[in-house]
């Protein structure tokens, strides 16, 4: 991140609107763009969301148990359970 002087950048209207309300104090301005998500880019949201998804549908049709299903997913019991029940 780079440093800027407020003068360079702001007209002097909204420079004198700023320090009504922050004068001599370090400001963070956020980008105006949105961030994404976690993992929307690389794709490993969807796959987590499909793959929990096949789980709690092993699981509620009774197929398989929860540390069966432990060992192919290779993910604890506690980790299933949390997968499960949400």
């Amino acid at each position: 991140m780079k440093y800027r002087k407020a003068t360079e950048i702001f007209p002097d209207e909204l420079l004198k609107e700023i320090q009504k309300y922050s004068s001599g104090e370090l400001v963070y301005i956020p980008k105006a763009t949105q961030r994404k998500s976690w993992g929307a880019d690389s794709g490993a949201l969807g796959y987590y969301h499909q793959r929990n998804n096949e789980i709690r549908n092993k699981f509620h049709q009774g197929h398989q148990s929860i540390e069966v299903l432990a060992g192919e997913y290779n993910l604890s019991a506690d980790t299933l359970r949390k997968i499960i029940y949400r």
